[in-house]
């Protein structure tokens, strides 16, 4: 187990909004315009497809891989001196279309994570590839692991050998299935004795489908840092990483956990 005691606090700023429909440069103008209040944090987290809302006309809406959006992205990381991360749809380099989330930071480089679990009771899976590699990310020395909205479902995804300090969730978890995101999120947090910060949306999406927000920041215990609702706007926290390594120290659950290989 890596040493934490030693790491600065993150501050972590949640973007929780609506979207305009399958519209990436009324989303740019609006996100912009949210980020303003996130300026001195180090990490700022929008919704999953936050250019378009959760939308399954792929071949209309993907961008390029060097696409409008990726460089908007880098263009907030450097304005904002922060990571900054999110999900569009774009088509991957065999064609295939993918739900991607960026990791864009301010030295103007560029990570991704494809997601793994597609949705198929809305067809995402007729629609988009899966991605087939895990990520593990840094920011400030944190080891931070990004997921998407339905990967939530699935524990062994987001497990590790406990060397993941923040779990991403970022989503588009419509109103009618708000129980399972608020029962599965701490449960991620307790079982992986890590931090979690999940965001999703609010308003109505295209096809009228609503959604309830309930974005959050979790400590190791489950228990929230940050939980604002319904409400529209950026929330923000900071993280302790000597709270975190004092708890793994007093509680290293870890030791005795079950070992495993993921198949594909």
């Amino acid at each position: 187990m890596r040493d934490l005691s030693a790491l600065p606090d993150l501050n972590v700023a949640l973007v929780q909004t609506s979207m305009v429909w399958q519209d990436p440069a009324a989303n740019h103008a609006h996100f912009s315009a949210l980020l303003d209040q996130a300026k001195g944090t180090d990490l700022i987290i929008l919704p999953e497809m936050f250019t378009t809302g959760y939308s399954m006309d792929a071949a209309a809406l993907a961008e390029q891989d060097n696409g409008a959006s990726r460089r908007w992205l880098l263009e907030q990381a450097r304005r904002m001196e922060a990571v900054v991360t999110g999900s569009l749809i774009i088509q991957a380099a065999d064609g295939s279309y993918r739900n991607r989330m960026y990791w864009a930071r301010p030295d103007g480089t560029l990570a991704h994570y494809d997601k793994r679990h597609l949705f198929r009771m809305a067809g995402e899976h007729k629609h988009f590839a899966a991605g087939s590699e895990r990520v593990l990310l840094e920011v400030k020395g944190w080891h931070v692991r990004p997921l998407v909205c339905y990967d939530l479902r699935f524990p062994v995804w987001s497990r590790d050998s406990y060397d993941t300090d923040l779990l991403i969730y970022i989503a588009s978890w419509p109103t009618a299935r708000r129980t399972a995101w608020n029962r599965l999120l701490p449960a991620r947090a307790i079982e992986n004795l890590c931090y979690v910060a999940a965001v999703n949306r609010i308003g109505e999406d295209g096809n009228g489908h609503p959604y309830s927000g309930d974005s959050q920041v979790l400590d190791f215990h489950g228990e929230p840092l940050i939980l604002p609702g319904g409400e529209d706007g950026v929330f923000i926290t900071s993280l302790s990483a000597s709270a975190l390594a004092k708890y793994r120290q007093r509680f290293p659950a870890y030791q005795d956990a079950d070992g495993f290989e993921l198949s594909f």
